[in-house]
């Protein structure tokens, strides 16, 4: 009997394994918690339609936008852990937004699984078309010579485009005046019409207004030079450290995703986005192919979180 019962055990154990390692056997829901057509939404889609066709599933993107990210975050935190339901969203609803608001509806730390960073893109410091700064040294000299009185436009109280003003500010002893938007779309709009003097906008958000002129290019907030702006230097290289910014989607699951299934959707999805064909789509657009592991995720947004958390109680920063 006990022979019968180890054995009838090891062959349950052998099915759950088949089960899991068989994901996924029907559709597989991509919450993105965020409006269509912005960065996140992009990179959602892309990487929804590779993993459509590396696992033969289909992955469909649903868009469930409110409350900073905290309405699709919740969502994703209630949901089964079984592979059907993952999320990709922006550094904000992992490492900024717990920081900013109490009452999300989720702990970013606890209920997720962290799969993979597709990718990461610095952001840029832009001036307005009639503005004559070119340099960083320029933009200094106004803040000091203008102090709390120079309008840096952002897409919202505690978005990286803000928070890299803020470190920027910080590095530099300066200080600027923040005009949060609700979105970048409005945002990049009204600093095309000159309303706002200066934006960390994503490079891939303005690219083509800096290629057609009608933006000007000043520092990117990268650790090196951005493929795409080859001639715009690093904020280090101009002579401002610790400033250094990337905007970057992340890729998670409910907590207590089965192993073989977070192996096997980490395998698909970093190979998805080093995929000759796919990364050069992302690169083109400004962006850079991370592909990191669960392990070094979760590691990477421990420390992101710190380091966020440790800006907005300096500076004060809040959500309103």
């Amino acid at each position: 009997m006990i022979r019968t019962i180890a054995a009838l055990l090891a062959l349950g154990a052998a099915f759950a394994c088949g089960a899991q390692t068989a994901w996924p056997e029907r559709p597989v829901t991509v919450i993105v918690p965020f409006p269509p057509g912005g960065s996140t939404d992009t990179v959602a889609r892309a990487l929804a339609q590779q993993l459509t066709q590396r696992l033969h599933q289909t992955f469909l993107v649903d868009n469930r936008p409110g409350a900073t990210g905290a309405i699709g975050a919740s969502q994703v935190k209630r949901a089964a852990p079984d592979g059907y339901t993952l999320m990709v969203s922006s550094l904000a609803t992992y490492v900024i937004t717990p920081h900013l608001q109490k009452g999300l509806g989720y702990d970013a730390t606890r209920d997720f699984d962290y799969i993979t960073i597709p990718v990461q893109a610095p952001n840029v410091l832009v001036a307005a078309p009639q503005k004559k700064a070119r340099t960083v040294a320029d933009v200094i000299a106004e803040l000091k010579a203008r102090p709390g009185k120079v309008p840096f436009a952002s897409s919202g109280n505690g978005a990286s485009d803000h928070l890299s003003a803020e470190l920027f500010w910080q590095q530099t002893g300066t200080d600027g005046l923040h005009v949060p938007y609700k979105g970048g779309a409005p945002a990049i709009n009204d600093l095309l019409g000159g309303q706002v003097d200066y934006s960390f906008q994503n490079v891939n958000a303005v690219l083509p207004y800096i290629r057609a002129g009608k933006l000007h290019a000043i520092a990117v907030t990268g650790s090196k030079r951005s493929p795409v702006l080859p001639d715009v230097p690093t904020l280090a290289e101009a002579g401002v450290q610790g400033a250094e910014v990337y905007s970057w989607q992340g890729l998670v699951a409910p907590k207590g995703l089965p192993p073989a299934v977070k192996e096997k959707l980490a395998a698909a999805a970093v190979a998805a986005v080093r995929d000759p064909a796919v990364a050069k789509v992302f690169t083109d657009q400004g962006m850079e192919i991370v592909g990191n592991s669960p392990a070094e995720f979760t590691e990477f947004q421990g420390r992101e979180s710190l380091r966020w958390k440790k800006l907005i109680e300096t500076r004060k920063i809040t959500a309103d």
